[in-house]
């Protein structure tokens, strides 16, 4: 009977010494790049090709089709030296998106390339509204005034595609919509769009660059 006491003792002690042992157990935070999944190989070309944008209404304050040849060109090469360039082309209408011959004749002597382009509209206009406000120097701590109050809105509609120059294929579209609003009366619309294009980058650059996610990771250690 008394070994069998002293057995169970023994017992209880291990566990009680397995359970301190994990309760002063620690862990080492750390972080880990992981590889994201990108729609479309875009290391398998040897040219990224910038081509004009078909621009559904011109804008009065900037030439919007420049920019955004500029804009691309520029940025796609820091990522992708030595792989861009941009060519002019004529885009009279939206529909020849989707003609495969029109992209498949632009650049035979073109190989391995894929050309990035799109349609575009840019817009601005004036918000109106009555907001309620609390009343200074007022007694009543619930009194409210309304005060007329004007933001100035742009909004970028944005459609990108990556077509095959050999093909004619559409290896890519995605549509892009961002709009921002400004208390600044005086805003221009020059600065709004690089913050909207800015926001489209980013969007499309995750998509069609392989990049790597930062992920935290534990170690558990004793």
């Amino acid at each position: 009977m008394k070994k069998k006491i002293n057995k169970t003792i023994f017992v209880l002690l291990l566990s009680s010494l397995y359970f301190i042992s994990c309760s002063t157990s620690s862990y080492l935070k750390i972080k880990i790049a992981i590889p994201e999944k990108t729609a479309l190989e875009i290391d398998q070309f040897n040219k990224i090709v910038i081509t004009n944008f078909f621009i559904k209404e011109k804008t009065k304050k900037f030439d919007l089709n420049q920019e955004l040849v500029k804009y691309f060109t520029s940025e796609i090469e820091i990522v992708l030296k030595g792989k861009t360039l941009s060519k002019k082309i004529s885009l009279e209408k939206e529909e020849l998106f989707n003609n495969k011959e029109f992209w498949k004749k632009l650049f035979p002597d073109l190989k391995g390339a894929v050309l990035l382009t799109g349609s575009a509209q840019y817009s601005e206009e004036i918000r109106k509204a009555i907001l309620e406000t609390k009343k200074e120097y007022s007694e009543d701590p619930f009194a409210k005034g309304k005060t007329f109050e004007e933001r100035r809105f742009y909004t970028l509609n944005l459609d990108l595609y990556l077509i095959d120059a050999k093909t004619g294929d559409t290896l890519y579209k995605r549509s892009f919509k961002e709009s921002k609003g400004y208390k600044n009366p005086n805003q221009t619309a020059y600065f709004a769009f690089f913050e909207l294009i800015q926001r489209v980058k980013e969007k499309f650059f995750s998509i069609i660059l392989r990049g790597k996610k930062i992920q935290d990771r534990y170690l558990i250690t004793h």
